[in-house]
């Protein structure tokens, strides 16, 4: 092969390698909650640490709205954004309807994270980022409010049971460490 043609391959498998790792993980587009148009995760959260957690209306875990929303708050201007995915997947905790959700997570949490339309998280019909999230740690959501943190660079960096409250230390401090991280070129 010649010197030129070793180089353009060389200068392929680069922008190829590049595309592949900017589109990645978050290259999923999701309709905000009760919303019409998608949006794609990737081009709207890129280079952000991004905290993505199922949730449900009627579960015990749901108190977790509002330190959800403190994380959000607290930590927004960094960088950290908290993504909201509604699900009926564990034991019909998530019954209503998007309008209905929508208003219950306003009105009773003061919730204004984005919240995105209601989805499953497990199993064969698991979003396609749901399934990613669990091939990449090798753990699919449990119960309700399972998070998954993501850092700057789209890849998961750590994930935590429904049990892990926003404020417990471990998720904090991973949080700052994360948004700590350099933002990655672009």
């Amino acid at each position: 092969m010649s010197k030129s043609l070793k180089i353009m391959a060389f200068v392929m498998l680069v922008a190829l390698s590049g595309a592949a790792l900017a589109g990645g993980l978050l290259d999923h587009s999701y309709r905000p909650l009760a919303g019409k148009a998608p949006i794609n995760l990737n081009k709207t959260y890129a280079g952000q640490v991004v905290l993505v957690v199922n949730t449900a209306s009627k579960c015990g875990f749901t108190p977790q709205y509002e330190g959800l929303e403190s994380l959000q708050k607290k930590y927004a201007s960094r960088g950290l954004v908290v993504l909201g995915f509604p699900s009926n997947d564990f034991m019909g905790q998530e019954p209503g309807s998007e309008a209905q959700i929508k208003e219950f997570c306003t009105l009773t949490y003061g919730v204004k994270f984005p919240m995105f339309e209601k989805v499953h998280v497990k199993g064969p019909n698991a979003t396609p980022l749901y399934r990613e999230l669990a091939k990449e740690t090798g753990v699919e959501p449990g119960w309700n409010f399972h998070k998954y943190l993501i850092g700057r660079d789209g890849r998961v960096v750590a994930n935590f049971s429904s049990k892990v409250k926003p404020g417990d230390p471990a998720l904090v401090t991973a949080i700052e460490r994360e948004l700590k991280a350099a933002r990655p070129a672009r």
